[in-house]
């Protein structure tokens, strides 16, 4: 079936999210595949109990953390389709597990104008900045 042809072409089209900085939230990544919906954008809605909205950039350091919380996110788990992340890989990261590691202090780069304004809801604005990547999100 052609992508424009069936139920998804019917259903009303999501409101434009925004961003930490105010502007449009761009995409997180394609390759892996992020996000809730897993549109490759940090994304949330109401089933997003979790608020996946913090768009980074992992590293070794937040992954062996992250296992150590109880998070395992670098093992793959094929029966969920998740190939496992590595350091290099984006993802867009709950925001409490965000928080959690910047306080510990692993927290990995941020990508600001991938991560949804719904991270202000835990994170602090200017905690987030502090630590953004200087380069842009994929197109």
């Amino acid at each position: 079936m052609p992508l424009d042809e069936g139920p998804i072409r019917d259903l009303p089209p999501r409101p434009q999210s925004r961003n930490v900085l105010g502007g449009v939230l761009l995409p997180c990544s394609v390759a892996p595949l992020t996000g809730f919906f897993r549109d490759g954008c940090c994304n949330t809605g109401p089933a997003d109990v979790g608020l996946h909205v913090v768009c980074v950039e992992v590293t070794a350091g937040f992954l062996a953390f992250s296992q150590a919380a109880g998070n395992d996110l670098s093992t793959p788990r094929p029966e969920y389709g998740f190939a496992g992340l590595k350091p290099g890989d984006r993802w867009c990261l709950c925001a409490d597990r965000w928080e959690e590691a910047r306080r510990g202090g692993f927290a990995p780069p941020v990508l600001p104008e991938a991560t949804h304004e719904a991270a202000l809801q835990v994170c602090r604005r200017d905690h987030l900045l502090a630590h953004a990547l200087d380069r842009a999100p994929p197109g």
